[in-house]
């Protein structure tokens, strides 16, 4: 413990005393190219810091990452759709995507998806076959 307190209580204070930090607005415009650069650090350490916390007291913001469906059924805690194969008369394309707006048919909101994204998406194709 005496080497974590000997870094916070000597260290890390020289090492801020040390930084270019001007007084003023326009000493910012007479900075050169190394005080930039030790500059760097700490504005990464700073950037780090305040993302974890927002990710930490904003649970929002891992939420939406994480959900696929934004806006069909939201309230179901499962969505299950039953298509009867006979209702099928050639071939039906169903989303994979959760972005069409006929569900569960797809209307190839997947494209603009995959565009924004890079992702591959496409329908399930279901096909009848002649017997």
């Amino acid at each position: 413990m005496e080497p974590m307190s000997n870094l916070v209580k000597v260290h890390l204070p020289n090492y801020l005393s040390g930084l270019p930090i001007p007084d003023t607005i326009g000493g910012w415009f007479r900075l050169g190219v190394k005080d930039w650069l030790a500059l760097i650090p700490p504005t990464v350490a700073l950037a780090g810091l305040g993302y974890m916390s927002y990710l930490a007291f904003c649970p929002e913001a891992r939420k939406s990452d994480k959900r696929v469906n934004c806006c069909i059924n939201l309230k179901s805690d499962k969505i299950v759709d039953v298509v009867d194969v006979e209702d099928i008369t050639e071939k039906a394309a169903f989303c994979r995507c959760w972005k069409t707006k006929n569900w569960p048919y797809c209307d190839g909101s997947h494209a603009k998806h995959n565009k924004e994204t890079g992702d591959n998406l496409g329908p399930l194709l279901v096909k009848k076959t002649s017997s």
